[in-house]
């Protein structure tokens, strides 16, 4: 019976043990052994970061010692062991499972972490010693008092010592932050706040004589509560963007192969789909995450998308109908909120139009930022970065190029754009009439309802218009509103080397089979007081444009049986002036 796909699964021991493929990520242990003893990790959501913490529970836990061959044997590790295997008490906190209103998140808090240091207690209690519940009170509802107690007797004696895993160590601080204000969040994570102390108690028991705390590995997602939280916690190394675990998370293209062709060897995936066909699906979607600078050619897949889209084709015989899994839609709410609106939008939102517009920006990538500084733009494209919606493609003269790594991140990005238009009164479009209007476009070729709807909203809602200064605000409008429509994927000129023009309409053929059209358009944008020479320019330019970039190779190739339109449009100011198909 061929093994089971651990679509959402992050438990380590039922996926080894109940006939789960398994990508082996465990020749990193190896590596981490070679690093300092406390080590950080970020990496966004849905990247494998809790089953990778599973992994090493399962490995350094004295609970596994006697089925260490059982549940490692066929793996890298169990065939290159490391002398620290199953020799420590290994103690676990996910605070994703703290979850509360503001008001009471310090004893939801602290419930969940006495809890845990309790079932830590009871679960080692036969190498601990009964004495250990005369320093440990059952009954203590401050962790940082149960920890210190704990590390006070662990330290004087000759019991093995702890490995501390803290997995999504920011995960409920970032949403204080981005649900409840700065303000809230300072009083958790700064002098006496309740998180400042769990973490000042974690590093007293790492540095005392015979320290509890031998080994620890914290994830998370965002570099701002580190900043906060972390603040004289200097024990710790950050290897988020190290050239050594560039791919300790996420799938390379070699283990996505392996995994494509394990299931082809076992019959079950339909037939006559190859592994490149199915990576070539794969790849524009959930492909080029890179997160070392020194790693720019190994480029790691979304793990939980690739076996999102794998399980459509294992359970349903077919592709996904959509390629985005809901499960790992960005939080639009929580972001919005780092970013500061104002009626021009604000500095930051023009960091994203810019970001869709070009397809990249340059940036310094900032290891931690306290979250007062934020909205510093510099900062700003760091979140954004951590947060997964840009990658890192190159490095120019000693700047970070971002890029927005693959489709799915740029739905995200349209979504939210659309909304920070929508929520700053600046423009809004009815998306069922336009997606109506598409459909036609895409079955029957009526392009022009579309960009007349488009330029005549453009026209009567005039908040929009003192926005509009150039070619790229229209274009980035047209991009962000038809990116969320169905039947095509929106391409724009920097997806490929050789350039498109301003964005191609390549069909999903794959979800929607019946379109028959698909489009190369072309944005010219004009001055109000141009002249009729300079539009007759424009228009010459632009089926210079189109004519060359329709003999792209990748444009004769995507577009399938579809005819291929070629579309000139010209702005003046917000006016369409010219909607001509060459």
């Amino acid at each position: 019976m061929p093994k089971k796909l651990p679509y959402g699964l992050s438990d380590f021991l039922r996926i080894i043990t109940d006939n789960y493929y398994y990508v082996d990520k465990t020749r990193y242990i190896e590596l981490l052994e070679q690093y300092p003893d406390y080590l950080f990790l970020l990496r966004p959501r849905r990247f494998g970061k809790s089953l990778f913490l599973a992994m090493l529970e399962t490995y350094y836990s004295i609970d596994y010692a006697e089925r260490f061959d059982e549940l490692f044997g066929t793996l890298y590790i169990g065939q290159h062991p490391t002398a620290r295997h199953n020799r420590y008490m290994v103690l676990r906190f996910n605070f994703s499972e703290v979850k509360a209103r503001p008001e009471d998140v310090e004893r939801k808090f602290g419930e969940y972490c006495c809890m845990v240091i309790r079932d830590f207690v009871v679960k080692y209690e036969a190498l601990l010693g009964e004495a250990v519940w005369d320093i440990v009170n059952r009954e203590e509802t401050d962790p940082g008092q149960m920890l210190s107690a704990l590390k006070q007797y662990i330290s004087r004696t000759t019991c093995p010592r702890i490995y501390l895993l803290i997995d999504e160590y920011d995960n409920f601080t970032n949403t204080l932050l981005a649900t409840y204000g700065h303000e809230r969040y300072h009083s958790v994570t700064h002098g006496d706040g309740f998180i400042r102390s769990f973490f000042n108690n974690i590093k007293a028991a790492t540095s005392n004589t015979g320290a509890a705390v031998e080994r620890m590995f914290i994830t998370g997602v965002s570099p701002v509560t580190m900043d906060d939280v972390t603040s004289g916690f200097n024990i710790g190394t950050d290897i988020s963007l190290s050239p050594a675990f560039n791919a300790t998370l996420g799938f390379s293209e070699e283990e996505v192969r392996t995994m494509i062709g394990y299931y082809q060897a076992e019959g079950v995936l339909p037939p006559g789909i190859a592994a490149d066909r199915l990576l070539d699906e794969m790849r524009p979607w959930y492909d080029n995450y890179c997160f070392s600078e020194e790693s720019l050619d190994e480029h790691v897949f979304n793990s939980d998308m690739v076996l999102y889209c794998l399980n459509s084709y294992l359970l349903q015989k077919k592709p996904p109908r959509q390629m985005v899994d809901n499960n790992i839609r960005t939080d639009y709410n929580k972001l919005r909120q780092l970013i500061r609106i104002d009626k021009k939008l604000g500095e930051n939102a023009s960091v994203l139009q810019d970001v869709i517009a070009q397809g990249s920006t340059t940036a310094e990538l900032v290891t931690s930022f306290p979250a007062e500084r934020m909205a510093d733009p510099k900062n700003f494209k760091s979140l954004l970065y951590y947060l997964g919606l840009l990658a890192i493609r190159d490095v120019d003269f000693g700047r970070t190029v971002l890029n927005v790594p693959n489709l799915t991140v740029r739905e995200q990005l349209y979504n939210h754009l659309v909304e920070i238009y929508r929520e700053a009164s600046l423009f809004s479009l009815d998306l069922s009439k336009l997606s109506d209007l598409v459909k036609d476009m895409a079955l029957h070729g009526a392009w022009q309802p579309v960009f007349r709807y488009f330029a005549a909203e453009l026209e009567r809602q005039s908040a929009v218009r003192e926005f509009i200064e150039g070619e790229a605000h229209v274009k980035v409008f047209l991009l962000a509103y038809l990116g969320l429509t169905k039947g095509y994927v929106i391409l724009p000129e920097h997806e490929s080397a050789k350039g498109y023009a301003d964005f191609y309409m390549m069909p999903d053929l794959v979800r929607q089979p019946t379109v028959a059209y698909s489009y190369l358009v072309e944005v010219k944008y004009a001055r109000r007081e141009a002249s009729s020479s300079e539009l007759a320019a424009l228009k010459a330019d632009a089926a210079q444009q189109l004519q060359r970039y329709a003999e792209d190779e990748k444009v004769q190739r995507s577009k399938g049986n579809t005819q291929l339109t070629l579309i000139t449009l010209i702005f003046k100011g917000w006016e369409l002036v010219e909607a001509e198909a060459l």
